[in-house]
């Protein structure tokens, strides 16, 4: 999952994109407005976590400014402005969620993974489809009952799939779910994490469409 970050707080700006790493997220992190919207234009993210405060382009300026693009990617604000009339303007502009400095991280985490359920459809963080089940908020893979050890690229890799299940992704596209714009990139590097899924789960897990992507079959979601 690639989140956008916006923030010109460069000490918070560093701890939320290690912090949001750490929990297996993708991070692009911005300082400025004008580069958040050209970033948000020249490729697609998940999620955009959004400081109002921004030099260059006010955080409300972008807020509309994609709007009215309609690019429809979620919006989690964070701000200290904290009169009810900024609120309410923001999620009138477009925003999906409020959140006020300073604030605790577990709870930040916990309004990223209910954003990014609600954007596809989901009411819980727990899949499972056959022998596998996956639990996303805690990052846990278990088969058969049994957990299993993923790296952190692996499980970003089978949640990607998992959460489009039924659907073909394309090489660039998985790589664009794994991978941030800096990071160097082998030719080979998503087959080989293809291979050791395969292994340490079960071969047909995921299906290779020679010549378009890959793909696992539906997923079926349940309540926790």
């Amino acid at each position: 999952m690639r989140i956008l970050l916006a923030e010109d707080d460069v000490l918070l700006g560093e701890g939320l994109q290690e912090a949001l790493i750490l929990q297996g997220y993708v991070v692009e992190w911005f300082k400025d407005g004008v580069s958040v919207l050209r970033a948000l234009e020249a490729s697609p993210f998940d999620l955009l976590v959004l400081d109002l405060g921004l030099p260059r382009m006010d955080g409300m300026e972008v807020l509309g400014s994609l709007r009215k693009q309609q690019l429809a990617v979620p919006v989690l604000v964070l701000t200290a402005r904290d009169a009810l009339s900024s609120r309410v303007a923001g999620l009138d502009a477009g925003a999906d969620d409020y959140l006020l400095k300073p604030f605790d991280l577990d709870e930040l985490l916990a309004r990223i993974r209910a954003l990014t359920r609600r954007a596809v459809g989901r009411t819980s963080n727990r899949m499972e489809f056959g022998r596998l089940a996956l639990d996303l908020g805690n990052h846990q893979v278990f088969l058969d009952e049994k957990a299993v050890a993923l790296s952190r690229r692996e499980f970003l890799l089978l949640k990607e799939l998992c959460i489009n299940s039924g659907h073909i992704l394309s090489k660039a596209q998985l790589e664009e779910s794994l991978y941030g714009w800096s990071d160097e990139v082998e030719s080979n590097a998503l087959e080989v994490h293809i291979h050791h899924l395969r292994k340490k789960l079960y071969p047909e897990l995921i299906r290779t469409v020679r010549g378009v992507g890959y793909l696992v079959d539906n997923v079926k979601t349940v309540s926790p």
